[in-house]
This record gives structure tokens, C-alpha cells and sequence, in this order.
């Protein structure tokens, strides 16, 4: 009985043994960091843009590539390896968070009347909408393993479009890099991938200012439509902005 009693007294040590063992790694995990957009102060290049005064935008829904969709912050190692960073998390949906931030930083740069973000009340009308499409949003390491640094990466392209008939008046895109980024800092790499949408923001005022200031000729009329025009590569032809429906 009592060498029953004493290999049940082992069992019951190993076990408590166990299980204080569990509850010491459960409390060296690293503590999740959580991170939004929309912090950075405005870059370089015109604050104010007076030919934007009194404009209103629609930022529709951003299109996200599907692997930025987790809630993880993204660093890609070499050109083809994915890491997610388990314990460094967005504060909100990403989509979100970086429609909101342009919106912020477009906001900061001209006297818009209103810059909007999906969803926006029914019926509601712009002199223009602005569709974003990110395909990077991510720290960039190279294959290196023992690399200690590495660059922020956002690449995104755009679309002014006029409300009334979907015409697509500009497209472009951003391809933003930032070098001296230290591995593993992670809210280093959110700020900077942050001063990207700023100059992300800064590209569509340029592209919404060359629409408004070609929209008028020299002899005062209105210039014809033309198709879209790839900001950056083809200089953008007058296009007459929309007026807004009542």
C-alpha cells in the first residue's frame, strides 16, 4: 500500500513538474505588438495645392493582394519566401487602415472639401473617386539569413475616375523603397511603410492638380475628354472635372 502510495505521490510530481514548465513558456512568449496607419507627418512638397480647393473625393474600397490580407505584419525574404509575424499585428483591417490613411495625408495636402472613404452613404456624389491597389506592403530582406538589414516596401497602383460615367481620367502607380530599415524592428518598418502612403498621397494630388489645371483652355472653354493617361510615363491631357450631382 504504501509503495502504491509513494509511486503515486512520483506521478503526481512529475505531473505538477509538467505543468509548471508549460505555464514558464506560456509566460516568455513575446507579448503581441499591435500597429495603425496614419501617424507620420506630412513629407516633403507642396502642403497646399490651391487648385484643389473645394474638390471632393470618393477613395473606394482598396484592393489588397490576398497575401496581405492576414492581420500579420509581412516581411518577404529573397523574391519568393513569405514570413508573417506572429506577435506583430495590425490594429485594424489593413484595407482599412490604409484607405484611411491616404485619405488623412490627401487631406493634409490640399483644402478639400471632403475626402471620403468607402463605405459612403447611398447616392452620395464626388467630383471624383480614387480606386487604390496594393500588391506590396512589406519589409524586404534578402535571402542572406544573417542579414541585419533590409528596405520597406510598397508598391500600389492607382485610378482617378470621374462618378458619373466610370471614365478613368489618370492611372499610375507608386513604387515606394526605403532602405535602412534593421531587421526585426518592427515598428521601424510601419513607419516607414506609413511615409509611403504620404508619398503615395503626394502622386495623387500631383495627378488630381495636372486634371483640374488642363480642364480649362487657354481661350477660357472646356477641353474634350481623352482617355486615361499613365501619370509618370505619358503627360496627363486636359480633362474636364465632373460637377456634382445635387
Amino acid at each position: 500500500m504504501r509503495k502504491a502510495t509513494k509511486a503515486t505521490r512520483q506521478v503526481l510530481l512529475t505531473c505538477l513538474m509538467g505543468l509548471a514548465g508549460c505555464f514558464s513558456l506560456s509566460r516568455v512568449e513575446p507579448a503581441q505588438q499591435h500597429y495603425v496607419l496614419g501617424g507620420s507627418a506630412p513629407g516633403d512638397g507642396p502642403a497646399l495645392r490651391g487648385r484643389l480647393a473645394g474638390l471632393t473625393l470618393g477613395v473606394r474600397r482598396l484592393r489588397l493582394a490576398p497575401y496581405l490580407e492576414p492581420p500579420f505584419v509581412v516581411v518577404r525574404q529573397g523574391d519568393h519566401q513569405i514570413r508573417y509575424a506572429e506577435f506583430q499585428r495590425w490594429g485594424e483591417r489593413l484595407d482599412g487602415g490604409i484607405n484611411r490613411a491616404v485619405a488623412g495625408y490627401l487631406r493634409a495636402r490640399a483644402s478639400f472639401a471632403a475626402v471620403d472613404v468607402a463605405p459612403w452613404p447611398s447616392g452620395e456624389t464626388y467630383d471624383y473617386l480614387v480606386q487604390l491597389r496594393v500588391d506590396r506592403f512589406e519589409g524586404q530582406i534578402p535571402d542572406d539569413s544573417a542579414a541585419v538589414e533590409g528596405e520597406a516596401h510598397l508598391l500600389a497602383g492607382w485610378e482617378i475616375i470621374r462618378q458619373e460615367d466610370e471614365t478613368v481620367l489618370a492611372r499610375g502607380a507608386t513604387d515606394y523603397r526605403k532602405t535602412g530599415w534593421r531587421v526585426g524592428d518592427h515598428a521601424g518598418l510601419v513607419a516607414l511603410l506609413d511615409a509611403g502612403l504620404d508619398v503615395l498621397s503626394a502622386d495623387l494630388a500631383a495627378a488630381l492638380e495636372k486634371l483640374v489645371a488642363g480642364s480649362v483652355t487657354e481661350d477660357g472653354g472646356r477641353s474634350q475628354a481623352a482617355p486615361a493617361s499613365s501619370f509618370g510615363t505619358t503627360p496627363l491631357r486636359a480633362i474636364p472635372p465632373p460637377t456634382s450631382q445635387d
